[in-house]
């Protein structure tokens, strides 16, 4: 049987069939690997779509295997994401940092963690944290989250580079000189200016129904204002796209494609616990909420009572780097008492949609048949259209 044909002006600029991507998605399980990893990259990328690897869990030389493990598994084209937030740990030097990093966060901060862990029932425990392992910490001058990773991607030539926070303008240049197509996703207009401005070959708008690090503006709102405000550049749509219908209304909307991210975290090749991905099944369209806990960032993740119990806390949430800190005890007793259901499991809302867990091909297959489908036939059956005289 034939296969279905559906192209936009991403899949010459990305070089793949269809226009798809699945979303670099980083430790989202509760675990410290990313979910993203060589077999559900590969998967993507070799049923047409563009896989990317969530590097923003790797160390460098982790992340130059993992490219190496992808390009073994496929000759397609396929992308890395990783994280470039500002004002990463504060402004705080992380070349100078204290015997005890936990001095650079609030006492009081903490102690009402410990409070929140008694109140679960968790005992509490120091977590190790030797002074150099302060999570995604670079001894790179700026100390940004991911610019010894960012080495790695110029260097390894990987095809396409994603921006999952931040502006990756200060990289551009070496990027497109190592042959990189740079996507940049953003929560807002303003973001999107800043990015194309920046040199980004792609905007992708991404909604506040997304799962993980996103922003308060929903998907219909923000393509179409994102697509008027960097024309004529490129937009992908991000965000609540799960299916065919998802995917043919991104098109309808103006936006090249799609960016996936829950949808593809229940596939099975994803590198995530069974308890996590099953979560995410049962959960429905009101079963997450946007949370700082996890990171300092606002991240959309199945709803636990420790989310809930953050959220009502009132503890100011702090710079990305810094939170991790604050919360690394209170994170660690959680794992050591074997609470997974407390842990992280970033999710977007579209998770209500979802019921089974298959593999990454069948999910893209099915996407792409039924945006098809309504394309070419459904559509034409139930509306009458005319450009009039």
């Amino acid at each position: 049987m034939a296969r279905p044909v559906l192209r936009t002006a991403l899949c010459d600029l990305l070089g793949v069939e269809y226009p798809v991507i699945s979303a670099g998605m980083g430790p989202v399980g509760g675990g410290s690997d990313p979910a993203a990893t060589a077999p559900l990259v590969a998967a993507v990328s070799n049923a047409g779509g563009l896989g990317v690897i969530g590097g923003a869990g790797f160390t460098p030389d982790e992340l130059r295997d993992e490219i190496r493990r992808v390009r073994a598994m496929t000759t397609r084209p396929f992308g890395v994401d990783l994280l470039l937030p500002s004002n990463y740990m504060g402004g705080v030097d992380v070349d100078r940092l204290p015997a005890d990093p936990r001095d650079l966060v609030p006492a009081e901060s903490r102690a009402k963690l410990r409070q929140i862990a008694a109140d679960l029932g968790v005992e509490w425990c120091e977590a190790p944290l030797p002074r150099a392992g302060i999570p995604g910490a670079s001894s790179r001058p700026g100390g940004g989250m991911s610019d010894e990773q960012m080495e790695t991607v110029i260097e390894e030539r990987v095809p396409v580079f994603a921006s999952g926070l931040g502006n990756p303008g200060p990289w551009i240049e070496r990027l497109h000189a190592s042959g990189t197509v740079v996507l940049s996703l953003v929560g807002n207009v303003k973001n999107a200016r800043r990015v194309a401005d920046a040199g980004a070959d792609v905007v992708v708008a991404q909604g506040t129904e997304a799962g993980g690090h996103t922003g308060r503006v929903a998907t219909l709102a923000l393509v179409p204002q994102v697509i008027d405000a960097v024309a004529p550049r490129p937009v992908v749509a991000a965000g609540g796209i799960a299916d065919g219908r998802g995917l043919a209304a991104a098109l309808a909307l103006g936006a090249v494609g799609v960016w996936c991210g829950t949808a593809f975290l229940v596939a099975d090749e994803a590198n995530q616990p069974d308890t996590q991905k099953e979560r995410i099944l049962a959960a429905t369209d009101e079963d997450t909420r946007v949370t700082k806990l996890y990171s300092g960032k606002t991240m959309r993740n199945i709803v636990n009572p420790l989310v809930e119990a953050w959220e009502a806390s009132g503890i100011p949430a702090m710079p990305m780097g810094l939170q991790n800190i604050l919360t690394a005890d209170l994170i660690y007793s959680v794992r050591k008492a074997g609470r997974d259901d407390l842990l992280m499991n970033a999710a977007g809302q579209i998770s209500g949609l979802l019921s089974r867990s298959r593999p990454a091909a069948d999910i893209l297959a099915d996407m792409v048949a039924s945006a098809v489908d309504i394309l070419t036939r459904r559509l034409p059956a139930a509306v009458t259209a005319s450009a009039g005289a």
